[in-house]
């Protein structure tokens, strides 16, 4: 049997605070809602890109 864990595969633990202008916000998770998909997934989607790019 295997051993469980408190921590499942993929799950986010952790958060990134970040500044920007309300119009550029809203204008994003506006743009985001039309493309049927959310903020989160999109800057999570970049970070995942950028990484294996320059890593």
């Amino acid at each position: 049997m295997a051993k469980t864990d408190d921590k499942k595969a993929g799950k986010k633990d952790s958060q990134l605070i970040l500044r920007l202008n309300k119009d550029d916000r809203d204008t994003f998770i506006e743009l985001c809602k039309e493309m049927d998909t959310s903020a989160a997934r999109e800057i999570r989607g970049f970070i995942r890109k950028f990484i294996k790019k320059n890593s």
